[in-house]
């Protein structure tokens, strides 16, 4: 059997309390303490565990990150685990520990949360913004538990939390398009409860605008986000009295409905029609003709979470309330310059 630290205390003739202090270097026991616990850690061949070490400090260094894993999740926020990698990158670099608990199952809201506070377990939390409501907001903020939202909690709060600025991403959209030439362009997303896909929309609707170009309601497509949906919205687009030039798409998935319409139609790219999407994830890399992308560095996002975190947990008090990571353009073949050379 390995040996413990119960195993060493009882060689040592002291506490298993006295031992985890040795271990941290605690300046208030004795010398002659500190070599015969020594002296029993090297007798027995003992290795002391993280939670061992940290005992006598009263941290854990481990960190939980809640988030929804159930099934197919992967493939419904691709995103997520782009962010946990960065995130884990920076707490590795630290010394921290990373722990997964899944939020799918949660008998009440805010559960996860609920055992983690009371079973002391992690020294904090940095929490996906679709596991949050105002519920697990009041029970964080009560508890003055360390945390980090990943994403905007969707309302007022003294949470604090990092994301991506969706609107700027949007904005980016329109002066791309306003640069290769294109003006008369739609724009096909999610639902209207779709926050990131509305904040997206008043980016670009916003940036047309302050160019000059009014997007009209004809223009303006809203899906479920899948194939279906989207396809039936860019079919209707393309085949009015007035198509657009190009096209917009909110998501992957969505542009794949847009690219089945397109095709359908016998509609050359970006010939006759241009396209653009946000995200590299999950299906641009097998989109043709290969697609021009308004991205973001998501992974850069999940280190800056992570820097986050340890920030707040040297300085309790720390309110960080903010937009990180700018998007960036990824030049494809669906977009091109439109403009007549001199």
């Amino acid at each position: 059997m390995p040996v413990t630290i119960n195993d060493v205390a009882k060689e040592a003739g002291v506490s298993t309390s006295t031992v985890s202090k040795v271990l941290n270097h605690w300046t208030t026991i004795s010398p002659e303490t500190t070599a015969r616990v020594n002296a029993a850690i090297v007798k027995l061949n003992y290795t002391p565990n993280a939670r061992a070490v940290s005992f006598a400090r009263k941290s854990t260094k481990n960190i939980v990150y809640l988030t929804s894993l159930g099934k197919d999740e992967a493939y419904r926020n691709p995103h997520m685990f782009d962010i946990m990698c960065g995130v884990h990158k920076e707490l590795t670099r630290h010394n921290y520990a990373l722990t997964l608990v899944d939020t799918s199952d949660e008998a009440f809201p805010g559960e996860s949360v609920h055992n983690v506070i009371a079973g002391k377990y992690a020294d904090a939390l940095i929490i996906h913004g679709s596991a949050v409501t105002k519920e697990l907001s009041k029970l964080i903020t009560e508890q003055n538990y360390p945390h980090i939202i990943i994403g905007h909690p969707g309302f007022e709060s003294s949470l604090c939390w990092i994301d991506t600025n969706h609107g700027l991403a949007g904005q980016f959209a329109a002066k791309h398009m306003i640069s290769c030439g294109y003006s008369d362009v739609a724009f096909i997303g999610g639902k209207k409860t779709d926050y990131i896909s509305m904040q997206r929309q008043k980016g670009f609707i916003g940036g047309m605008y302050d160019y000059g170009y009014h997007i009209p309601d004809s223009h303006i497509g809203y899906t479920d986000s899948s194939i279906a949906e989207s396809y039936e919205a860019a079919y209707s687009m393309l085949v009015s009295s007035r198509p657009p030039r190009a096209i917009v798409c909110e998501n992957n998935t969505i542009a794949l409905g847009v690219i089945k319409a397109i095709e359908k139609l016998s509609i050359k790219i970006p010939d006759e029609i241009a396209l653009l999407l946000f995200d590299t994830y999950p299906y641009s890399n097998i989109i043709f003709p290969k697609p021009t992308v308004i991205d973001i560095n998501v992974y850069d996002m999940g280190i800056q979470a992570g820097a986050i975190i340890l920030r707040k947990l040297k300085n309790p008090s720390l309110l960080v309330q903010s937009y990180t990571t700018l998007p960036i353009i990824i030049q494809g073949q669906s977009t091109q310059s439109v403009h007549k050379k001199g």
